[in-house]
């Protein structure tokens, strides 16, 4: 095939699946990070840069040199309790357009995948939410996404835009600051208990191999240009029923203690995603059940 494919956040979770997929895929794939960072580290891509997001100049100086069919654009602040909201804003919204300006003055792609997310959401639709729900951000980081889309609106004349929101997603490799990394974390090595916020609240949790499959089918598929896509099971799943899954799988049981300052203000309570969309756009998805991803993550070397 040997379509260039350039990642941003390439150093990131996310970052190394989507790299891994493209290259079995027969794609060329150059990573971009924030930092100097030894190419070793990154079997899985041909080159490798660094840039600032906030420096638009180097990025305008990387895309006219390496001129890539597709860019994916990954890295972002994504924890949601992140402390400094200058920063999730800094790089969210203006590092985002820095990236599309740079685009613009230098090289058009055939697609440019901007990862929003399923925060924009929040509490506004009970049930399967679509992607033409109303966005009601209930927090820094989802008001930063939204911000991103509304302000990547603007490109859209002069750039192939594809928005995508992914709702929840894990897997092997995952920072323990992420909920079902963290649980399993604790019960891979046998703890007795377990602190954490509210456990009712429920979430559309998905394979980050799925998510890393179903970004290449969208920068594949012409028909995804211009179009927003949830990235979801179309399932949602308490932290109790994760956690009672995850003892099953160990084999072991574990006491929950619910820690008050682990409750966020503004909790959103049900996040789940239709993928009727995404469905469409990016046929024959592998199938991964929550159980077999759990089983993956516990079982890891």
């Amino acid at each position: 095939m040997n379509k260039t494919v350039l990642i941003t956040g390439a150093d990131g979770f996310t970052g190394g699946y989507v790299a891994r997929d493209l290259t079995a895929r027969g794609y060329r794939v150059i990573g971009l990070t924030r930092r100097d960072m030894p190419s070793a580290d990154f079997p899985h891509c041909a080159g490798l840069y660094s840039a600032d997001l906030m420096d638009q100049p180097a990025l305008e100086a990387i895309m006219s040199e390496t001129r890539p069919d597709a860019v994916m654009h990954l890295a972002a602040i994504s924890f949601v309790a992140h402390g400094d909201a200058d920063a999730i804003y800094a790089t969210n919204l203006i590092g985002t357009r820095h990236l599309l300006e740079a685009l613009k003055r230098t090289h058009r792609p055939d697609s440019v995948l901007l990862a929003s997310s399923a925060n924009v959401y929040g509490n506004a639709t009970p049930g399967a939410i679509s992607e033409d729900a109303v966005l009601a951000p209930a927090n820094d980081y989802a008001v930063s996404k939204v911000a991103m889309e509304y302000m990547a609106a603007l490109y859209r004349d002069s750039l192939p835009l594809i928005v995508t929101r992914p709702f929840n997603y894990t897997g092997v490799g995952q920072g323990e600051n992420f909920l079902l990394p963290k649980i399993v974390s604790h019960i891979r090595r046998r703890a007795e208990t377990i602190e954490l916020g509210n456990i009712d609240v429920a979430r559309d949790f998905s394979d980050v191999r799925m998510v890393a499959e179903a970004y290449r089918r969208l920068i594949e598929n012409p028909s995804a240009t211009g179009q927003t896509v949830n990235i979801c099971s179309g399932r949602a799943y308490t932290l109790k029923e994760v956690i009672r899954m995850a003892c099953d799988i160990a084999g072991h049981e574990i006491e929950v203690r619910v820690n008050p300052a682990f409750v966020r203000a503004n909790e959103v309570r049900v996040l789940q995603g239709d993928r009727r969309r995404l469905e469409a756009l990016a046929l024959d998805l592998p199938a991964y059940e929550l159980g077999d991803t759990l089983r993956w993550m516990i079982e890891a070397p």
